[in-house]
């Protein structure tokens, strides 16, 4: 099996070991941004998804993606914009931008055009290995950020997410198996995404996040990501105390994407 997560993180650090930018500096201007803006302008990624689920019964994070590593191109003439405004008004509560150029066919400007034509909040999805993505992501007018658990350390992960707390960004921490749970319970993070995906095969366990909703403690937003098609696999993922799904593949491919997150909600148009 190709080892999908080894090839992009090498791509990602690859990347970063030729930004000739200081990592102080940039910290230093993204401080700058948050005291000039206030917190205050940051769309609020976790209170979105508490109150969807408060009003739905779940939280959907819908993910604009042109492209991924395993499938090929789902949509590489999509237009940012239209797509955001289409998941806003199906019901979504957040979106998801790819950002990664190379594996995804994203960029930062599709972050951007996405959020200008919505109002709901929008997380950078991207493969961050560093300090300087964490601040180009809010630079780039995102309200949270994925750190991936198998990407790192714990102790790049506890100084990434308290980067991202100190530039007002929400912290989506991803993990793959209990072990990475641990991981992240342990840095005190209390935004956690299971992804069903195998990043290293891209392989799809749909009860994985079954299993890993059962050792979530009390208190903790739980996010499944990858490998949700329907209403029903909402409803199971919603019984074993799931906060949000996140949804890329199954919306991106629709011809109604404004049905489609409306049907995962359960509604009927």
């Amino acid at each position: 099996m190709p080892a999908y997560l080894e090839s992009i993180l090498a791509a990602h650090r690859a990347d970063a070991a030729a930004d000739d930018r200081d990592p102080t500096t940039a910290i230093a201007e993204a401080r700058e941004l948050v005291r000039a803006e206030g917190r205050i302008s940051r769309r609020d990624f976790v209170g979105a998804l508490v109150t969807g689920r408060a009003e739905r019964g779940m939280a959907v994070i819908s993910e604009i993606k042109r492209r991924s590593p395993s499938k090929g191109d789902l949509d590489p003439t999509l237009d940012p914009a239209t797509v955001a405004k289409e998941y806003e008004s199906g019901g979504a509560s957040c979106l998801s931008v790819l950002t990664d150029g190379a594996f995804f066919g994203g960029s930062p400007a599709d972050l951007v055009a996405a959020r200008d034509a919505c109002t709901i909040p929008v997380l950078r999805k991207d493969f961050t290995v560093g300090p300087l993505d964490v601040c180009d992501a809010r630079t780039m007018g995102a309200d949270a950020v994925l750190l991936i658990v198998a990407a790192m350390d714990d102790d790049d992960l506890g100084s990434l997410m308290a980067l991202a707390d100190d530039l007002g960004l929400a912290a989506l921490v991803e993990v793959h198996d209990e072990a990475e749970l641990d991981r992240a319970l342990a840095a005190g993070a209390g935004l956690i995404g299971v992804n069903q995906r195998d990043l290293r095969t891209f392989e799809v366990d749909r009860a994985r996040a079954l299993r890993m909703g059962e050792r979530m403690p009390e208190g903790v937003i739980a996010v499944a990501e990858s490998g949700i098609r329907d209403a029903a696999d909402v409803e199971r993922l919603a019984g074993a105390g799931y906060t949000a799904v996140l949804v890329g593949e199954t919306l991106v491919r629709s011809a109604d994407r404004r049905s489609a997150v409306d049907g995962l909600l359960g509604a009927r148009t």
